[in-house]
């Protein structure tokens, strides 16, 4: 099967991983793999030509205001990102490869919108968004996003811990981890035809990663309701790992005692493990994860440990010295 690209350099870091997997294969790892390849190879400045960039910022939809308190506890030591740069550059497979898919997402529908918890919990049942938001105290945390891509933005996200919806859903004491599913509508998300990838999109925490304060679910940003591209109505914030562990447009969330196997380990986990930790010491198999570039200015930054939020995280894995931490 050959995908068509638009130019190699052009091309997002995750765009080769299906060519890794589906071609398992390995037919089609020509062009796309040739461009990742020699971008590893050059210094870290260089690598963001494979990424792709928009030479304007659009006008998007109006969003709903949400107010909340912005938390002082979360300084993030940087400037907030623009809020056109953090709305218009996404990663969302669903709705394609492109980082410009926020018109793509506007046919997103996030009313109404239903949350189904499920698995070891006390009662398994479906919650409704309005109702869950009724019940948890919203407020402002500004938070570092480091991408596995090796891009970064800081962003106030307004929403609420995970750990409130952990307390709600009742989990049994067997209950070893949590797994959030996401929206996967064939209707309205044309990236659900690449077949190669193991849709629902899924992604899994420990049940102490869940309950750490940082885990929190995002439900806006820049003072409005949270836009489609960035993974409306709810989506999961783990500051201190690579962004893909953190799921858009969550409409299930399962309480198990086994490890799930999530999406991008499902489909390549020699480069995308299950935790996923920021660690700049440990590359990617393809490039350097030792700086990272900053929306906006393209200022490159060296990358921190746990995204610089170890204080709060670190020692959640202390007893895990045999496992893979670091993506």
């Amino acid at each position: 099967m050959f995908i068509h690209r638009r130019r190699g350099w052009e091309i997002a870091e995750r765009d080769a991983t299906p060519e890794a997997v589906v071609t398992g294969r390995r037919a089609l790892l020509g062009g796309a793999a040739g461009a990742l390849a020699l971008g590893a190879a050059q210094p870290a400045a260089a690598q963001w030509n494979i990424f792709g960039r928009r030479p304007n910022m659009p006008a998007l939809p109006p969003l709903a205001p949400l107010a909340a308190l912005r938390s002082a506890k979360y300084e993030p030591g940087r400037a907030i990102t623009t809020e056109p740069e953090a709305t218009t550059y996404n990663n969302y497979y669903e709705f394609g490869q492109s980082k410009s898919v926020y018109d793509e997402a506007q046919a997103l529908k996030v009313t109404p919108w239903t949350i189904e918890v499920a698995g070891m919990v006390a009662k398994p049942r479906k919650i409704g968004l309005d109702d869950l938001l009724k019940s948890v105290a919203l407020e402002e945390r500004v938070y570092r996003h480091r991408c596995v891509e090796a891009w970064a933005m800081t962003v106030p996200w307004i929403g609420f811990q995970l750990s409130e919806l952990v307390k709600l859903a009742e989990p049994t004491s067997a209950a070893r981890y949590v797994v959030f599913t996401t929206l996967a509508d064939k209707a309205t998300m044309p990236g659900l035809r690449q077949s190669w990838y193991p849709w629902p999109y899924t992604e899994g925490v420990t049940i102490e990663e869940a309950a750490n304060e940082l885990a929190f679910l995002s439900v806006g940003m820049y003072g409005k309701m949270i836009p489609p591209q960035n993974g409306a109505p709810i989506r999961l914030t783990m500051p201190w790992k690579y962004g893909f562990k953190s799921a858009k447009s969550i409409v299930k969330v399962t309480f198990t005692d086994k490890r799930p196997r999530t999406f991008w380990e499902e489909l390549q986990d020699s480069e995308y493990g299950f935790w996923a930790n920021v660690n700049p010491a440990v590359s990617h198999p393809r490039w350097s994860q030792a700086k990272e570039r900053l929306l906006g200015t393209d200022e490159m930054v060296p990358t921190q440990i746990w995204n610089g939020y170890g204080e709060y995280v670190a020692g959640l894995y202390t007893n895990l010295k045999n496992e893979r931490l670091f993506a």
